[in-house]
């Protein structure tokens, strides 16, 4: 028999429950708000204990409420909060198990995808998922069997939060974690991202994809074009991510593509463009700059990236001039509708000094000169007719350097000089710059200013010589 005390307690749980059943919505927000201040962090056992063995009653009103009027609008976020203090609870695999059994899991995903609900329900939805992908491997797969990649993907992009977005970051990030089977379908989710209107969105895609990179091993054929084509952004936060993204990926069998992509980039073609051009009717130099901002954009970014890629690795630096980055580099700075394609391409040929009489015959005694003393600032001194010079340049060592057979030894001598793990980057030209420089003061004269020398890298195992 079960004592006066047990008895007494038993009759609580059921007037409350009777209680809950008979209110109305005013009424249930009260008992949330009262359920939430009294049982926030406590234990499976504590919340068992608080009522009188019976706190499943209570999840299973709780669920089958949120299932009756999710769809229609109402504020969620209390009863998803009190939801999710029966499933962070510790010892709560029970409470898991039940809310997953009457399809919580699919519930929580349709609730992204519902224009009726608030932003701040969605949110909420996304932490229950996180406390459920975190429960175990076999989680993980239900939200993924349940199409919940596409969904969680598909709110990301289109969510207006960024505090939002960044707890859906976590969610993908927990999903790729421990989860082989899922984990290329997350990892496709991610590439999908990449093209998405939001900023914020694909910076935190970028960002995600380093980690599943690093999980998965291998690349997916559609991560270059993507990864490329994110180089167009005007937001620098986002560029910062693809670059990075970037560097990860030279050290993956898509490294040809990738370095073959950007070099192309520097030559920006505008064939997507020319049926909206088709469809301007005026001749207005604006409405053109407008129209191929974003492959300028592209342009500027490609030259900051092969720059780093080059000065942290002689063996893709010298992959690169078989491709005639030299060439490409020269046709960017001789862009003067945008001048930070300009100032790029100048810092970026400045790494690339093997090849110094093929530019200097290119460019002429003049023009080389303004480029060895300040490369930097060298769009701000040239005329149209030197810009002219620049793009119609028919630069081509590729021949020279096979037959010269160019090896990563050579490269690294004029690369830079390897002390304890790292390379200071002191170009040829920067060397010869500042030999002149100590010239002209003997002889009392005022030295041209000098290039300032690249910041030391993380020198990476040279590949084997393409040459």
């Amino acid at each position: 028999m079960t004592s006066i005390k047990e008895q007494a307690a038993i009759s609580r749980l059921l007037s409350f429950l009777q209680d809950w059943d008979n209110a109305g919505k005013v009424a249930r927000s009260h008992i949330l708000n009262n359920f939430i201040e009294t049982n926030q962090g406590k234990t499976a056992p504590e919340l068992e204990q608080e009522f009188s063995q019976g706190a499943s009653l209570f999840l299973v009103r709780l669920t089958t409420w949120l299932r009756l009027t999710y769809m229609t609008g109402s504020r969620l976020d209390k009863l998803l909060r009190s939801i999710g203090i029966f499933l962070s609870a510790v010892s709560s695999n029970r409470y898991l198990i039940e809310f997953l059994e009457v399809g919580g899991a699919l519930t929580l995903l349709e609730i992204l995808a519902l224009k009726e609900i608030e932003e701040e329900d969605k949110k909420e939805s996304i932490k229950l998922l996180q406390v459920i992908s975190n429960s175990g491997r076999k989680y993980k797969e239900l939200i993924c069997e349940s199409y919940g990649v596409r969904s969680i993907a598909e709110f990301l992009a289109k969510s207006k939060s960024e505090e939002t977005q960044e707890e859906v970051q976590v969610l993908l990030e927990s999903l790729i974690h421990s989860n082989p089977k899922y984990r290329n379908q997350v990892y496709r989710g991610l590439i999908a991202l990449l093209p998405c209107a939001s900023p914020k969105a694909q910076q935190l895609s970028l960002q995600t994809l380093r980690t599943a990179q690093s999980i998965i091993g291998t690349t997916h054929p559609g991560i270059v074009d993507c990864v490329l084509k994110v180089l167009r952004t005007v937001h620098p936060e986002v560029q910062y991510e693809a670059i990075e993204l970037i560097k990860d990926l030279v050290n993956y069998d898509v490294c040809p593509a990738l370095l073959k992509g950007l070099v192309a980039l520097l030559i920006p073609s505008f064939k997507e463009t020319s049926k909206q051009q088709s469809q301007i009717v005026s001749d207005s130099s604006v409405l053109q700059l407008s129209t191929h901002l974003p492959w300028f954009l592209q342009q500027a970014a490609a030259a900051k990236a092969i720059r780093i890629l080059a000065r942290g690795n002689t063996s893709l630096a010298e992959e690169m001039l078989h491709l005639r980055v030299v060439h490409s580099l020269m046709a960017a700075m001789g862009n003067m509708d945008h001048s930070n394609s300009q100032r790029e391409a100048s810092l970026t040929l400045e790494l690339f000094p093997v090849v110094e009489e093929h530019v200097r015959r290119s460019m002429g005694e003049e023009l080389y000169k303004l480029f060895r003393g300040n490369a930097e600032d060298l769009y701000r001194r040239i005329d149209s007719t030197q810009a002219d010079i620049l793009a119609a340049n028919e630069v081509n060592v590729t021949k020279e350097l096979h037959l010269s057979g160019l090896s990563d030894s050579t490269m690294s001598s004029y690369f830079g000089h390897c002390n304890q793990g790292q390379v200071a980057y002191i170009t040829h030209f920067q060397r010869e710059a500042v030999g002149e420089k100590e010239q002209q003061s003997l002889q009392g004269k005022p030295g041209s200013p000098g290039c300032v020398a690249g910041k030391p890298g993380r020198r990476k195992e040279p590949g084997p010589s393409s040459g």
